[in-house]
């Protein structure tokens, strides 16, 4: 990950379990900056309160934790800066949050979008790639994924580097010195 003006965000996508979490603390681990973890994800249920605490015991204490469920753009202001690298983990739950908020997704994703440019430092996001499967049978699933849809190629388009984890392994996506594609 590079720090210039303009080389700030990556977005790291993948399936459940595909390694994308552990490649993207990795990316923050190797920028040698004081590294800033911010959990989307709420303890709803003891199986999910496990899962938070096993996570920030494999992080150790080298990283600074913030927890936000719902103003995720806020905490990106107020704690993206040059002498640090802020990891978001995930998107994926910050948006069913705000599902499960009642929030006006729209404006809140199109928020989040506008504070990239703006970033005073170096951000890596994860996120779910949900649109891969079958199609889902009730609607608040596929609600779900096509907002999540519309988030990951949001995010795809600002961010200036896009890894997709398959497998634990890393599959660079943007930038590409690939040609543009053409008929």
């Amino acid at each position: 990950m590079t720090h210039s003006n303009g080389e700030r965000t990556t977005l790291v996508l993948g399936g459940a379990r595909s390694g994308k979490s552990r490649f993207a603390e990795k990316l923050v681990h190797e920028t040698g900056l004081q590294k800033i973890y911010v959990a989307t994800g709420a303890a709803h249920d003891d199986e999910m309160a496990s899962r938070i605490a096993a996570h920030k015991d494999q992080r150790g204490p080298s990283w600074l934790t913030v927890e936000e469920q719902l103003e995720l753009a806020a905490v990106l202001e107020n704690e993206c800066r040059q002498d640090r690298v802020v990891l978001v983990d995930c998107l994926t739950l910050w948006l069913s949050n705000l599902l499960f908020a009642d929030k006006d997704i729209p404006a809140e994703t199109a928020r989040l979008c506008a504070v990239l440019k703006d970033l005073q430092g170096p951000c890596v996001f994860v996120s779910n790639e949900v649109g891969m499967g079958i199609v889902p049978e009730n609607r608040l699933s596929r609600s779900f994924r096509d907002v999540q849809g519309r988030l990951n190629q949001d995010m795809a388009h600002r961010c200036q580097q896009v890894v997709f984890v398959a497998a634990g392994l890393p599959i660079l996506l943007k930038p590409t010195s690939q040609p543009d594609i053409k008929l």
